[in-house]
């Protein structure tokens, strides 16, 4: 497996794992959807986004899963419930860890499939960008549900100790 996909089977699945975490600490399936002033999108949201999005640039675009993303929705739905999300950040994260592990190094190399904002993007660059997407959104709602809950309960979410060498 070429390093940087490595890199990206650990920390994705990570990130996914303490997004899961992160929703499960709101204390109602209400308060996930709850913001505050100066903030458009609520937890909830930043869940069904972060998912549609591997969903599609991974599932469906690298790993050919049929998978028809609806970005509009992502950030319409509300009142989703915690276990809902929960499972759809779960079944993300399967359909990376499925797709990573078929990548190979030369194709990380190449132009990614779809152009971003009409530009080629290298696929491994995108991939890159993807994971820091990710972890963007996963620090939004967890600073979200403090600010929301009162509780600053910690998930920390950056454990070094996934990327250990001797793993």
């Amino acid at each position: 497996m070429h390093d940087l996909t490595a890199y990206l089977h650990l920390t994705i699945p990570r990130d996914l794992r303490t997004f899961q975490q992160e929703i499960e600490l709101f204390p109602s399936d209400d308060a996930v959807w709850q913001t505050l002033p100066g903030v458009t999108n609520p937890a909830g949201t930043l869940a069904l986004h972060v998912c549609g999005n591997l969903r599609h640039y991974l599932g469906a675009v690298l790993g050919g899963s049929g998978y028809v993303r609806d970005r509009e929705a992502e950030f319409r739905l509300r009142g989703i419930p915690r276990h809902e999300l929960v499972e759809n950040l779960r079944g993300t994260e399967e359909v990376v860890a499925r797709v990573l592990q078929s990548l190979t190094p030369e194709s990380l190399l190449k132009p990614y499939p779809e152009p971003m904002y009409g530009e080629a993007l290298r696929t491994d660059w995108f991939l890159l960008h993807l994971g820091t997407h990710l972890a963007f959104h996963l620090g939004q709602a967890g600073y979200l549900r403090r600010m929301v809950t009162g509780d600053g309960t910690s998930t920390n979410p950056i454990r070094p100790q996934v990327l250990a060498m001797d793993r």
